[in-house]
């Protein structure tokens, strides 16, 4: 087949994300087992406008905001005729490319519903208008659509606006070797992500100041980069380390090394982190938030309530025994195989096409589907 995904932004954007990794992780699988893959994305700088990525094109126009006017632009310039599937992959404002793609199918995927992160992202009378006019607004446009989402978090928040008819794929992970190294000799946390208010990366931060009154040498670790590196960094307290960006190397080292991995973000479409930290021997404590509860399931981890004294109470509660009884390593971290994934995805669009064509052969880790159809 001849597939069109339209994403805001692909792996080469310096903000990309868990979303651009699962789009181009499919893309690559597809590639080679013979689809013809493009990608639309926003224009990164220092890169063309047009290449070929791992055997798939990508194609770069328009920014932040007007990439999805560049979008129609271009598809109506050079993309009709040209594919035999779009996938419209959701990131808050959607392409809503079936309403202005009509001569070829579109599905749409969502990763997660933004909601309650619309305060933590913008202004406040935008952030109403984004929360509780456009974004429902956007969302009831696929009432009468087949969508694809990453968790079951993602279709209960799709369907309080109506969109009910919606097929769940598996998180993906590609496995590493697990660092041989020992758990750190101090309690130690480690905190991973982008540093941006809706990840609340302050809220860990004021949840180790109060662990810090019964744990007086707990340490923790922040990696990531973001618009709140340096505020968070002049005004870490004793015991927290904000590290910035780090190698994938010393990602591995630190979530390994580390007793507990923390998730505190507003909301995920799966988060993939907690996934990593448990094929690291790493266990969770999660924020119970839609998306991080998922993964923090899957990854046996712990869920608490969002806000910082109860983050603390549970890092207290959970410290000592993570630290006499380390957690073994999860195989996949509670998701899945991108072979396995990218499977999946197929069978997806081959269903909603009415064909059954397959190009993927079944992988041979391939339990998700089976464990559905048992349960059922």
């Amino acid at each position: 087949m001849r597939i069109l995904f339209l994403t805001w932004r692909d792996l080469a954007h310096p903000d990309a994300g868990g979303a651009e990794v699962y789009t181009e992780h499919v893309a690559r699988r597809w590639v080679a087992a013979g689809h013809q893959v493009t990608l639309f994305a926003a224009s990164v700088p220092s890169r063309p406008g047009e290449e070929v990525v791992d055997g798939y094109r990508v194609v770069r126009r328009g920014g932040r905001l007007s990439v999805y006017r560049a979008a129609r632009r271009w598809y109506r310039a050079s993309g009709q005729g040209q594919f035999d599937l779009v996938i419209d992959m959701v990131n808050t404002v959607p392409f809503t490319a079936h309403r202005w793609i009509t001569d070829t199918p579109v599905i749409a995927f969502f990763h997660q519903t933004a909601e309650e992160c619309w305060r933590f992202n913008a202004p406040l009378p935008v952030a109403l208008v984004g929360r509780y006019l456009l974004e429902p607004r956007w969302i009831r446009s696929y009432r009468d659509r087949t969508v694809l989402v990453v968790s079951q978090s993602t279709a209960d928040a799709v369907a309080r606006f109506g969109v009910t008819n919606t097929v769940i794929l598996p998180e993906g992970f590609e496995p590493v070797d697990v660092p041989k190294v020992g758990k750190e000799a101090r309690p130690t946390v480690v905190w991973v992500g982008r540093l941006v208010p809706y990840k609340r990366p302050q809220d860990m931060v004021e949840a180790a100041r109060l662990a810090r009154l019964q744990i007086p040498d707990l340490q923790v670790w922040f990696m990531g980069g973001g618009p709140m590196l340096e505020d968070l960094r002049s005004s870490a307290p004793e015991g927290v380390e904000i590290l910035g960006r780090v190698s994938e190397e010393e990602k591995a080292s630190r979530l390994a090394r580390a007793h507990v991995h923390v998730a505190t973000s507003a909301r995920e479409g799966w988060g993939l982190v907690v996934s990593e930290a448990a094929a690291l021997g790493t266990s969770t404590i999660a924020y119970n938030a839609p998306g991080l509860k998922d993964s923090t399931i899957a990854a046996d981890g712990q869920l608490c309530p969002p806000e910082p004294a109860a983050l603390a109470a549970f890092l207290v509660a959970s410290l000592p025994s993570l630290q006499a009884h380390p957690r073994a390593p999860i195989p996949y971290g509670g998701a899945h195989s991108w072979d396995e994934v990218a499977c999946e995805m197929e069978d997806a669009v081959l269903a909603f096409l009415g064909r059954t064509d397959r190009a993927i052969g079944t992988p041979a880790d391939a339990t998700w589907r089976r464990a559905v159809v048992a349960a059922h």
